[in-house]
């Protein structure tokens, strides 16, 4: 008894402190952070949370900074100038004369004709044999890996390699193309010298290199479509034509209109096949012009003739071309989104 009395008389050590507090744990003490670290440590983190998304994506921004807007903008401010390949730290301020110049030139609206003719017989041909094949791809076949591999290896072809062996079928003497018209009846074609021969000539290198890549983007879009609507089409008696018509081809509207608007801006764009194409004249688009391209004509303006500030108005008239068919894919696009 005497020592249980003598216990609550005498708390022990640290008995006296103030509920909640253990003892050591006094402000200062040992083990306790200091006091404006805990408020650097959550400053850093808030920092962190807000800028570390900016400093992921910021690879992105700077290599298109450097590679393509500060090209972008210096060939606008080239475009204003009069200057020549040879002297580029002299140049004369020319406001808006090269686009006048431009839309005084008959070889502007020339190339730009012939770009509009080989865009349009190289793409719509590309394409309607591109769903054609992706439809005949989406059955069942054997070894239908190996052919989605060949349809991709045109694709993967460089532009050189694929445009000698053309230049090759399609030359005038001795070419495979003429000897097999020679036994239909038709006389031999001068593919590099006639306009529509040239042109369809350029146009075929275009559909064979890329009827294969827009194939199998038809067939992915063509994979993606509920089995439940071919199902629902066969049980009302419909065959696989009429599903083509009237499943496959609704259900692929955006992805058509996509590979139309992508082949739109290649065919403005082009330039390494008809380049090839010619030979020597390749940059002047034949003798006569025939097939030169906005592209070649802004390589024979920049880089054989020197004239770097019309180089850099055709280009921007190219920008702005692409410019308008965006606009007209987001307008096709928005309607059809409200017809759905």
């Amino acid at each position: 008894m005497s020592s249980s009395k003598q216990a609550l008389a005498h708390p022990a050590p640290g008995s006296g402190a103030a509920p909640g507090h253990q003892p050591g744990a006094a402000r200062g003490g040992r083990g306790t952070p200091a006091p404006g670290t805990s408020s650097w440590r959550s400053r850093l983190y808030r920092w962190d949370m807000k800028a570390s998304p900016y400093a992921f994506i910021s690879p992105f921004f700077i290599i298109f900074g450097a590679f393509g807007l500060i090209p972008l903008l210096y060939t606008a401010w080239y475009s204003l100038h009069n200057v020549q390949l040879s002297s580029l730290d002299h140049k004369t301020w020319a406001g808006l004369d090269n686009y006048r110049n431009l839309l005084s030139s008959d070889f502007f609206w020339n190339a730009l004709k012939n770009t509009f003719t080989i865009g349009l017989i190289s793409t719509v041909p590309q394409l309607l044999m591109a769903i054609g094949i992706a439809h005949l791809l989406n059955y069942r076949l054997r070894g239908s890996t190996v052919w989605r591999v060949v349809m991709l290896t045109p694709y993967a072809t460089s532009v050189a390699a694929a445009t000698l062996v053309f230049t090759l079928l399609y030359s005038w003497d001795g070419g495979m193309v003429n000897w097999l018209l020679h036994f239909v009846g038709v006389d031999a074609i001068n593919w590099r010298e006639s306009t529509w021969g040239s042109q369809f000539a350029v146009s075929s290198i275009v559909i064979w290199r890329w009827t294969g890549y827009n194939a199998l983007i038809y067939l992915a879009a063509m994979q993606a479509i509920p089995a439940d609507l071919y199902e629902s089409a066969a049980i009302d008696g419909a065959n696989r034509w009429q599903q083509f018509r009237h499943v496959t081809i609704p259900q692929l509207r955006p992805t058509i209109l996509f590979t139309v608007v992508v082949s739109t801006i290649g065919a403005t764009q082009l330039f390494g096949e008809p380049l090839l194409f010619g030979g020597v004249s390749g940059s002047k688009g034949g003798s006569e012009h025939q097939y030169q391209t906005l592209g070649l004509y802004m390589y024979d303006q920049g880089w054989i003739i020197g004239n770097l500030g019309k180089a850099s108005a055709i280009a921007w008239s190219m920008f702005l071309i692409l410019l308008i068919v965006a606009a007209i894919n987001l307008l096709f696009t928005r309607r059809l989104r409200k017809s759905q």
